[in-house]
């Protein structure tokens, strides 16, 4: 029996499975990393710190396993797959160096005059129409161009540009290769319809660049090379797969692979992963291909979810088990109190990086379990604007499957309550490492694809309660009304917040400067 090795690269952390071909979880290990934020909107990863220091860390700890002796004599690793956060864009030199660290997916927010000025040449219809998504934070396509303009040193030793699962892949095999799904996020240069480069507007935004050929996750795309196991402790020869972004791993990894199925993950930022029948097409949403040949998805994220409750952990001084304890006490609506959770803009269906959130209601009976209450609610809200999107673009959701830290109890009760959807909970909730291990299964020809379900079997479904309804009902259509409301002095308060960053920024620059001088 052989054994697939998962490992992805998130946000701020790492984690790695391994999993027998039966899908058995034989041993796991995380590893925490940090995200950089050297200015106001700029959110970036050291790919060698982070990315393959990670890798190797986790691939070496799990190889160790092995020689532990936690798997069966004469088990050996049969495969490997990788994913990560994305889309994100690393710029490299000839010899595969990277030249700065990499600008991580929609959370930077650094290209916005790049975002608008590709909209204007290609026209917001058009763009929509063939790529699937709209120009926003979270295209590749203005990143590429900021960097070109912003740091043109920089671009001008740049030969190739990766992202976290596609580095990997090179770092073990030596192939150039992205996947299918991972380009479309690349808007406006991927054709949806066509699965291809759109070789001129390549050129044009990036000039000069060598284009990753283009596979399917589950594609096997080289070996490990000796370098690459002195390197992890993996075995030379093991098979890779491409790999993919890690939100479509994780919706491999529960399931959500057939056409009405929705993958909705619990974790620092709420991620919703559609399967559709035919490419579909919103201003309000993202447009990708899936993870599997002939498949597509409707994508949604929202810029916060778990980051609001750590938020309340943190500024009350409680913890987790506190805070849930206490919320399950408050009944639904939160006794009147009604929270925007835009605390960090907001991604689909806004795309409004400058949205601000907002505690609605307050008065001085309501305590900090009413506080955490409304967080979870507020993320339930913003789940239901979105789901309710996708069903106006043309693909509603008929099966959703919740995974992630935080799909337990009361979290996965008040989403269900507030948009009156089942949610079905599979045995395993591993994450994207998990789908990670499947893919790699796929392509050593020991799973077949698309369907999971042996491996990872729904084992509890939460189910809405119909007494929480019309509370629900009228506190989500307040909600709807808040963000339109309240939009003009939410986006006064950002301006001033970016100005008063720049500011500190500036005082800060000068006096290292005058520091330096008097050095």
């Amino acid at each position: 029996m052989g054994l697939l090795l998962g490992i992805d690269i998130g946000t701020s952390s790492a984690k790695g499975v391994l999993v027998r071909d039966d899908g058995t979880l034989v041993a796991q290990a995380v590893r925490a990393h940090a995200t950089s934020s050297p200015r106001p909107g700029w959110v970036e990863h050291d790919a060698e710190e982070v990315w393959w220091a990670d890798f190797t860390a986790l691939a070496g700890e799990l190889t160790a396993e092995l020689a532990a002796g936690r798997a069966a004599a004469g088990e050996r690793i049969a495969a490997v797959g990788v994913s990560g956060i994305g889309p994100c864009l690393l710029p490299v030199d000839g010899a595969g160096t990277p030249l700065r660290p990499a600008i991580l997916y929609g959370v930077d927010t650094r290209a916005g005059a790049e975002i608008a000025a590709q909209t204007a040449r290609y026209g917001t219809e058009a763009v929509i129409e063939r790529c699937g998504s709209p120009l926003t934070s979270q295209a590749v396509g203005p990143k590429l161009e900021w960097l070109r303009t912003h740091e043109p040193e920089v671009y001008a030793r740049t030969r190739r540009w990766y992202m976290a699962s596609s580095l990997l892949a090179h770092r073990l095999t030596g192939a150039y290769v992205l996947d299918h799904h991972s380009a479309s996020q690349c808007t406006p240069l991927y054709d949806l319809r066509e699965r291809r480069w759109i070789t001129e507007r390549c050129e044009e935004v990036a000039p000069g660049l060598e284009w990753p050929e283009l596979v399917w996750p589950a594609d096997v795309v080289g070996e490990v090379t000796p370098a690459a196991a002195a390197a992890t402790g993996l075995p030379a020869g093991t098979p890779v797969v491409a790999g993919t972004v890690d939100a479509w791993a994780e919706s491999t990894a529960v399931g959500a692979t057939g056409a009405g199925d929705l993958m909705l993950m619990y974790g620092t930022t709420m991620f919703l992963v559609n399967v559709v029948e035919q490419p579909v097409a919103s201003p309000r949403l993202w447009g990708t291909a899936g993870t599997f040949p002939g498949t597509y998805c409707l994508a949604a994220g929202m810029a916060t979810s778990g980051a609001v409750t750590g938020w309340l952990r943190d500024l009350t001084g409680s913890d987790y088990a506190t805070l849930v304890a206490e919320a399950a006490g408050v009944p639904p609506g939160a006794e009147g109190l009604l929270m925007l959770p835009y605390f960090a803009g907001e991604r689909t269906p806004l795309f409004d990086p400058d949205a601000r959130g907002l505690i609605h209601g307050l008065t001085l009976r309501h305590t900090r379990g009413h506080l955490y209450r409304a967080a979870l609610e507020a993320t339930a809200y913003g789940v239901r604007h979105n789901l309710a999107a996708m069903t106006e673009a043309g693909g509603a959701p008929a099966r959703l499957v919740a995974v992630g830290g935080g799909a337990r109890e009361l979290w996965t009760q008040i989403v269900s309550d507030v948009t009156g959807q089942e949610q079905r909970i599979p045995r395993h909730l591993v994450g994207a490492a998990y789908g990670d291990a499947f893919l790699a299964a796929v392509g050593a020809g020991t799973a077949a694809p698309p369907d999971i379900a042996a491996w990872n079997p729904v084992e509890s479904t939460v189910a809405p309660d119909p007494a929480a309804a019309p509370v629900y009902e009228q506190l989500y259509a307040h909600y709807l009304d808040l963000y339109p409301a309240t939009k003009d002095a939410a986006h006064a308060l950002a301006a001033r917040q970016h100005a008063d960053a720049r500011d500190a920024r500036d005082a800060r620059d000068a006096r290292d400067a005058r520091d330096a001088r008097d050095a």
